[in-house]
């Protein structure tokens, strides 16, 4: 099977400053991978090269791969990659019920439009995720009425219309309360246990769930390090990265990080 997502020597420019630099990395069908660095390393530039809002400063020089293929349309990646995003969630904060939310992700749209045909299979697909998520209780609610935790799951669901392999989830935990990062990372790892592949975008280290192995850091728009989060998720690494003291805690497979005085 190809490669989920393959970067090959990848170097981005933005508003005159490299924001990538030689990137190259590979993940595998199946794999869950968290992408971790502290603001401004690039990773936010690393997902925008991955759904063509950037592409590299010199293309003869480098590749980017999803599913083995370097040329894609927006429709065909909605359908083999699902990616969440801040900006989305904002985005589908509409007066639209939680169900019409859930279907737009058929059509590309936020909420339904008049000349959109849902098919009963359509509605059967957006209720079977909003109860796989718990949240089919919602389904008639307004997205406007909703907690910041259920507003992501419902994009969540949104995502995952058109049953891609994988799921990237760019800052998961952005903006939401203790309650609502522990429902969000619940809904992370029955996705992985269902056989999604879950890719993690984060500077926050309670983000990574247990199922997810491999941790690829970046620091200035470089690859810090890549392989497995026990070798990387201590102090002295989490140091190194992030520039200041830290100390360091696993427990029951999760992380946290905290500045040591």
């Amino acid at each position: 099977m190809p490669k989920l997502i393959e970067f090959d020597n990848v170097s981005v420019e933005r508003e005159g400053t490299m924001a990538l630099r030689n990137v190259t990395f590979s993940i595998e069908a199946g794999e869950h991978v968290a992408i971790l660095g502290p603001n401004g390393c690039g990773k936010s530039t690393l997902l925008k090269t991955v759904t063509r809002e950037c592409y590299p400063r010199y293309p003869d020089l480098s590749r980017v791969r999803i599913w083995g293929e370097e040329i894609w349309t927006l429709f065909e990646l909605r359908a083999t990659l699902g990616i969440v995003t801040n900006d989305l969630v904002t985005t589908c904060t509409k007066p639209y019920s939680a169900l019409e939310t859930v279907l737009s992700g058929f059509f590309g749209s936020i909420g339904i439009w008049p000349n959109h045909h849902v098919t009963p299979e359509m509605q059967a697909r957006a209720r079977e995720l909003l109860a796989f998520f718990e949240i089919d209780h919602l389904a008639d609610r307004s997205m406007t009425e909703v907690s910041s935790g259920e507003s992501r799951r419902v994009v969540f669901a949104r995502a995952l219309v058109h049953e891609p392999k994988a799921l990237v989830l760019d800052e998961p935990a952005n903006s939401l309360d203790v309650r609502a990062q522990g429902e969000m990372r619940e809904s992370m790892r029955k996705l992985a246990d269902k056989g999604v592949s879950v890719i993690v975008v984060t500077h926050h280290l309670p983000d990574i769930i247990p199922e997810i192995r491999r941790v690829i850091a970046l620091k200035q728009g470089r690859i810090f390090f890549d392989g497995e989060k026990g070798e990387l998720l201590n102090p002295e690494r989490m140091e190194e990265l992030f520039d200041v003291p830290v100390g360091v805690e696993e427990e029951g497979g999760y992380y946290t990080l905290w500045l040591e005085s």
